[in-house]
């Protein structure tokens, strides 16, 4: 099993737990809602969208976080500041678990962080998320409010590399906590098929180096993967999601930003399946599992 040498941190957010050694804690999976493209939004700048649809969305994540022991995430993609506000109302009347703020735009995280504040919303917020391009505006805001969990992303323009995921991560650490952030997570940025095996490996250097709880978006290197459907037949996709999202998982992922919250389906049954798998190793060393791990739900 995993071998660590630094202690390794949970983080809590909304009564879910994030983090620690892997296996331990199920891996929490957020699925993206109102993204670009999306069928159910209707104006994208206005935020007007079929709430039956998306109701039915969100009670599908949660039925197959049930189902296998995985807890789940609502990531609410906005392009307008006023789509953001309606979003995250919308969202959190539907839902009590944690709520991701992922706007396009600085701006746009901004008002929904403004707004999270106003209607007391700010202990089940993440804020998705800090890269190394972030505004000023944006940590002010964050320690304004009083913001404690936010995701921190490995995204190194000058330096793709592993190692350049790791300075990056390194750097915004030191200013999330400068401005109030006591429950960091790390991503570390996916983008493309090359970069997938350089964020797995990132994951893994950063938790046994930091012991933060770590994570990433593994549907990029699909959707950016240009000759799958031309080459593989379009029914390949969902496979290739899926074992994208296991690699990640695999090599230590706490947490995973898995997509369209759609393929809730077929990413949770796959996701338990690793985590059920590792949690009986740490049965040999002594490590038990509570009784709503996936180890004792998919059976």
């Amino acid at each position: 099993m995993f071998r660590f040498k630094s202690e390794l941190r949970e983080v809590e957010v909304a009564g879910i737990k994030i983090g620690g050694p892997p296996g331990k804690n199920p891996t929490v999976l957020a699925g993206t809602i109102f993204y670009h493209g999306h069928k159910i939004v209707r104006d994208p700048e206005k935020g007007e969208f079929d709430e039956q649809k998306a109701e039915e969305l969100i009670n599908l994540q949660e039925e197959f976080s049930d189902r296998t022991g995985n807890p789940c995430m609502v990531d609410v993609m906005a392009s307008s500041p006023e789509a953001m506000v309606r979003y995250l109302d919308f969202v959190a009347e539907h839902t009590d678990r944690p709520i991701l703020i992922d706007g396009t735009t600085a701006p746009v995280r901004i008002a929904g962080l403004e707004h999270a504040a106003e209607v007391g919303l700010l202990d089940r917020l993440i804020y998705n998320s800090l890269s190394p391009g972030f505004s000023q505006a944006e940590v002010a805001k964050i320690r304004e409010t009083g913001l404690k969990c936010a995701i921190l992303l490995a995204l190194n323009m000058r330096d793709f590399t592993t190692a350049g995921r790791i300075k990056a991560i390194k750097e915004l650490l030191t200013v999330a906590e400068q401005h109030g952030v006591e429950k960091p997570l790390i991503d570390t940025c996916v983008m493309d098929i090359p970069s997938l095996g350089m964020a797995c490996k990132a994951l893994f250097q950063l938790k046994d180096e930091l012991g933060l709880p770590v994570g990433c978006s593994p549907h990029n290197a699909i959707d950016t993967w240009r000759g799958l459907r031309t080459k593989m037949g379009k029914e390949a996709k969902k496979p290739c999601m899926a074992s994208a999202t296991v690699m990640a998982v695999a090599v230590g992922a706490d947490f995973v930003l898995y997509g369209p919250i759609g393929a809730a389906r077929y990413i949770f049954p796959a996701v338990a399946m690793v985590d059920a798998a590792q949690a009986f190793v740490l049965r040999e060393e002594g490590i038990a599992v509570g009784r709503e791990h996936p180890l004792f739900k998919i059976a």
